[in-house]
């Protein structure tokens, strides 16, 4: 069973923003001004465009729904904005889901929380909210009766109505035994192949349907690491997700006109070359086929700035023999898997008097050369834990304690991607309860056999009260002196000093992120200074740790489960507008 959908994501984004405009001058409470103004509120309503059913129902789980229809209402709502959404005040709307079409070739099982009379189901709503996370939303199965033939059609039809909304007209359309595209196996990367290299992609498919392909598109794309070199006449080449660089991908759309006949198998007149850069690791290349004419491939362009390629014009070409074992639903590889980053966790030297209250500015900092993306996991993040010296005490962090009964003991997380010459700061207030000469603490990232780290040696770092000079801190690279909140404090030699420092919050990307600020660093003798964030020549993210294995570099982040249960995890990461799926 493959599910399809012509209308593109970012269509249906432009409806709910084209709704949010519209009510921005008085914001979601001009609602309730609806007697002075009658026009209605939109209300989309979403789902595929189109579904087929293959003949041997050899796709899809049993008695999992193909079709999920939901609403988008109008105005906007930010899931990360920690709130619940105001309800749109409404008297009641019914939406009606209609069948009828399908009677003969297929069995229907629409919602059961709706009234359903043979083929059509009127459910009944009175929720309403802006954007779809909230609202309903309605499963529909489709199986085949044994009478059904190939080529056989009907439309599903769905429509809303409610006092004062206004609802879009929304069909699903469904085929049976129609063209199924199965993707060609990528191979591995070949042996010694390193960041810098170009990867030679063969792409084909073949048709495992019942029914001829008239026209398919090549959809292909790569993560932030990865490029195409080459560009064709026939294709378009866009980026999406700019500002999110897990989604971050460049794309390539390429149309292909002719009958592709069932039981057939094609293949590029040329291998698509796939350029690594220096910093890739673990970066995604993926690519499908779908049975798209040329006229339905606008929508997919939708929302997308495609530029037009200006090279030779890519085809296809019937290939023989093929086993069935060589094709795929889906075609990912990560490129590439040879290459190392550098982490290095670094402290600080801080000295005051009983009583006083000093800055440590805990450091963790990428060398690269490759960047740690996260892809695979959605971004998760790194985790390293801060024993805080004997003799203070926190008064305020970034971070989170162990547990109550371990409150010298702290766990931090920095969110991935990190970038591959990025560096941030977790800026410790500790207060002086008792003066300890040479107190030390422990920074460290969780301890393991992990290939992608470059230099293990500067994993630790520490944190120096009053020190001496003589303390011994193996592993770490160099702290600063740190400053002090109080006259009293000054800082003493240890590591590489610095005075008077700055820190930069924020950072820069040329490919749509943020300009941070720089602010001088305070304190007495030596300012608390560092990097939160970074710089980044490119634009994009992308992703490593889960698909690497380095999931021993996020045991700490376990932990965080935990805390989440007994208190507040307060998670460090920092936005860039620079985006990255296949």
């Amino acid at each position: 069973m493959r599910t399809g959908s012509l209308r593109s994501p970012w269509a249906r984004a432009a409806v709910a923003g084209a709704a949010a405009a519209g009510l921005a001058a008085g914001g979601l409470a001009g609602v309730a001004h609806a007697a002075d103004d009658p026009a209605p509120l939109p209300v989309t309503i979403t789902g595929p465009d189109k579904v087929d059913l293959a003949l041997d129902g050899t796709e899809g789980e049993p008695g999992q729904p193909q079709i999920e229809l939901g609403l988008t209402g109008p105005g906007e709502y930010d899931p990360d904005s920690g709130t619940d959404p105001e309800p749109i005040p409404n008297s009641g709307y019914k939406v009606t889901i209609d069948a009828t079409a399908l009677k003969g070739f297929a069995e229907v099982g629409l919602p059961e929380s709706c009234a359903v009379d043979g083929l059509v189901a009127v459910c009944e709503e009175s929720s309403l909210y802006p954007g779809d996370i909230y609202n309903p939303f309605w499963d529909i199965r489709l199986d085949l009766l044994d009478t059904a033939e190939a080529g056989d059609f009907g439309k599903i039809k769905v429509t809303g109505k409610g006092e004062g909304l206004e609802f879009n007209k929304h069909t699903v359309d469904v085929l049976v035994g129609g063209p199924e595209l199965l993707k060609k196996k990528l191979p591995a990367e070949p042996e010694g192949f390193r960041p810098g290299d170009t990867y030679d992609a063969p792409l084909g498919f073949r048709n495992v349907g019942s029914m001829s392909a008239d026209g398919v598109v090549l959809r292909f794309t790569g993560s932030r690491g990865l490029s195409f070199p080459d560009t064709y006449d026939n294709c378009s080449y866009a980026e999406e997700s700019k500002d999110d660089l897990v989604r971050y991908r460049h794309v390539a759309l390429c149309t292909f006109e002719g009958e592709f006949a069932p039981g057939a198998a094609y293949e590029l007149s040329e291998p698509v070359r796939v350029k690594t850069a220096d910093f890739a690791l673990g970066d995604i290349f993926g690519y499908s086929f779908d049975a798209v004419g040329a006229e339905e491939t606008e929508a997919l362009r939708a929302g997308a700035d495609h530029r037009q390629g200006s090279g030779e014009t890519l085809t296809l070409k019937p290939v023989k023999g093929g086993q069935s074992g060589d094709y795929t639903q889906y075609a990912e590889i990560d490129l590439p898997l040879q290459n190392t980053y550098d982490l290095d966790l670094t402290g600080a030297r801080v000295a005051g008097g009983r009583g006083e209250t000093v800055t440590v500015d805990v450091g963790l900092s990428n060398h690269g050369p490759a960047w740690l993306g996260g892809l695979r996991s959605g971004g998760e993040p790194i985790g390293f834990s801060v024993r805080i010296p004997e003799g203070a005490s926190v008064v305020d962090s970034p971070c989170s304690p162990v547990n109550d009964a371990s409150p010298s003991e702290y766990l931090c997380f920095a969110n991935t991607p990190f970038l591959e010459d990025e560096a941030r700061t977790f800026p410790f207030k500790l207060r002086i309860d008792k003066v300890v000469a040479g107190a030390k603490g422990k920074i460290s990232l969780p301890e393991h056999d992990n290939p992608w780290e470059g230099d293990p040696s500067n994993d630790t770092g520490w944190i120096v009260l009053n020190g001496t000079g003589d303390e011994e801190t193996p592993g770490d690279s160099g702290g600063g002196t740190g400053g002090s909140e109080s006259a009293g404090g000054t800082g003493t030699s240890g590591g590489a000093q610095t005075t008077g420092g700055t820190g930069t919050t924020g950072g820069s990307d040329p490919a749509g992120g943020t300009t941070g600020t720089t602010t001088a660093g305070t304190g007495t003798t030596g300012g608390s200074g560092g990097t939160t964030g970074g710089q980044s020549p490119q634009g994009g993210r992308g992703g490593l740790l889960a698909s690497t294995g380095s999931t021993a570099l996020l045991a700490a982040a376990g932990a965080a489960l935990a805390l989440a249960a007994g208190g507040v995890l307060v998670v460090v990461s920092r936005r860039r507008g620079a985006g990255g799926t296949a």
